[in-house]
């Protein structure tokens, strides 16, 4: 029956932050292999890991990019932690409007952490195969999930996100301009290519 909860494995990484030094392999291990093509670019902005950082305290912890979301949450929660204070932003790994934290730099669309999916499937994601101190260690365990939950691959949570932003028309038009310069493009190399 739809929606009747079912248990599913799920992956998942967890932090040790006693363990956490702040090194940031992790987050460069990430863009690494998630540049295009893989490893061929570091750069921490496009990684799906962050580092919140309070270097007076020596105090750190890995942030993992999660869920997308159009709209900002409205926690005004404040967390206390050895005498310092943190937001609820502080430790959220959503994708929302309110920051630019886990988005692509220059289009805006939504970093997700995938796991390190690949074909062939690997046995650990890249960040917790490059955390040197083994302050992330990965899992897998049992949980419920609703049943008719699906998951959103990069092109569908960029194009959700596109989507939520724009509006249907506009995506719809402008995919419409693209498709109509494509034809068109290719007709020309077409043309081109049988006078030659």
């Amino acid at each position: 029956m739809k929606g009747e909860p079912e248990k599913k494995k799920v992956r998942r990484i967890r932090v040790d932050v006693d363990k956490c030094v702040g090194c940031r392999s992790c987050q460069l291990a990430c863009s690494a292999f998630h540049a295009n093509p893989k490893y061929s670019s570091v750069n921490p902005a496009r990684a799906r890991i962050r580092m919140m950082i309070n270097p007076q305290n020596d105090e750190y912890v890995p942030i993992r990019a999660t869920d997308y979301t159009k709209a900002a949450c409205d926690g005004r929660r404040v967390y206390t932690i050895n005498g310092n204070e943190y937001s609820d932003c502080s430790f959220c790994g959503s994708i929302c409007p309110a920051r630019d934290l886990f988005k692509e730099p220059g289009t805006g669309l939504p970093l997700k952490c995938d796991m390190c999916e690949d074909d062939p499937p690997r046995e650990l994601p890249v960040c917790v195969q490059a955390c040197p101190p083994n302050a992330l260690t990965y899992e897998e365990v049992e949980e419920e999930v609703e049943g008719d939950e699906e998951k959103l691959d990069d092109v569908a949570l960029g194009l959700k996100s596109l989507l939520d932003r724009y509006g249907y028309e506009q995506l719809a038009d402008t995919f419409a301009r693209i498709s109509q310069k494509s034809r068109e493009q290719h007709r020309s190399r077409s043309a081109r290519e049988r006078r030659d």
